[in-house]
């Protein structure tokens, strides 16, 4: 799996505290072991999203993703709280 990270993903990211960045980095290697991991709730999104993922970091942390080729190239589009980006 190739991760690439939008440069709006890494501007959220950066502005995050420090724990929520580590909890996201240990998210992202979960991930990357396997982006089906229960603990991770990925799934589909809807309406203006569509076509597009989710998982969970936390209760409310999310990071937005597009997967391409079943998972070989994963973009992370955006991070943050479920309100913060839907």
């Amino acid at each position: 799996m190739k991760i690439r990270y939008h440069k709006q993903f890494t501007k959220h990211f950066q502005k995050l505290p420090k724990e929520i960045q580590q909890k996201a980095i240990k998210g992202i290697k979960k991930f990357i072991k396997n982006p089906f991991d229960k603990s991770l709730r990925n799934h589909p999104l809807s309406g203006r999203l569509i076509e597009k993922r989710a998982f969970s970091i936390s209760s409310d942390m999310r990071i937005i993703f597009e997967e391409q080729e079943d998972y070989f190239l994963v973009l992370f589009l955006d991070i943050g709280t479920h309100n913060q980006i839907y």
